[in-house]
């Protein structure tokens, strides 16, 4: 694999290998099929195509739309090669990026009344990321949906999307519940140590799933 090609190299080689696009196209589906879990911006992407065909990854053909000319790419020979090498190896785990949380985090800065404000705002986005991809289980359950032969998988992504959307909502509520509950004046809030402990137990239950895991190898 080339030094300078990225994650986001290669998931715009993964959408050149469904379909050839020019790089307008090209970022609006890297917007829609990946925006939720490799948001990346438009600046970054329209680069891309051009750094895959310096490689022989992609080519480029230019058409005319009315009197315009656009510039489309294809994935190659070669660029196939290079996704199958690069999917089966291990990837860098989830991320979280979360403005919100970091200002829960320094609470103390504000008064109860903000923090609720943005525990509010919190489920507001999630209402906000499902609407802004509306009806697409619906698609392919009604046998509308792109590209049906790749519904196993597209399902795997799906589920792990809709289970972090609930997570978070659910987070939110609670977090919303246990500030209720606070006094306004938050540093003389008192801790919830009932989910304390839980956090405790994930934790050790991670840790020893690790390190049977280590045993065994």
């Amino acid at each position: 694999m080339a030094n300078d090609l990225t994650p986001t190299s290669y998931a715009i080689l993964g959408l050149l290998s469904l379909h050839s696009w020019s790089t307008y196209e090209l970022a609006e589906q890297m917007r829609r099929a990946l925006g939720l879990f490799w948001p990346r911006a438009e600046s970054g992407i329209y680069r891309e195509p051009r750094k895959l065909e310096e490689h022989g990854l992609a080519r480029s053909t230019v058409e005319l739309v009315g009197q315009r000319p656009r510039t489309r790419y294809t994935i190659t020979a070669k660029g196939r090669r290079a996704l199958a090498a690069w999917v089966p190896t291990m990837g860098g785990g989830p991320v979280i990026e979360f403005e919100q949380l970091v200002k829960v985090f320094f609470a103390e800065h504000a008064t109860k009344a903000d923090l609720l404000r943005t525990l509010a705002g919190v489920r507001e986005s999630v209402e906000d990321e499902a609407a802004g991809a509306p009806g697409i289980p619906h698609e392919y359950l009604e046998g509308r949906g792109n590209y049906p032969q790749r519904l196993p998988w597209l399902i795997l992504v799906g589920k792990f999307i809709d289970d972090i959307e609930q997570t978070v909502d659910r987070w939110a509520e609670w977090a919303i519940g246990v500030v209720e509950s606070w006094p306004d004046d938050l540093t003389k809030a008192e801790p919830d140590h009932d989910a304390l402990v839980t956090m405790a137990e994930h934790n050790d239950a991670l840790i020893a799933r690790r390190r049977t895991r280590d045993a065994t190898r």
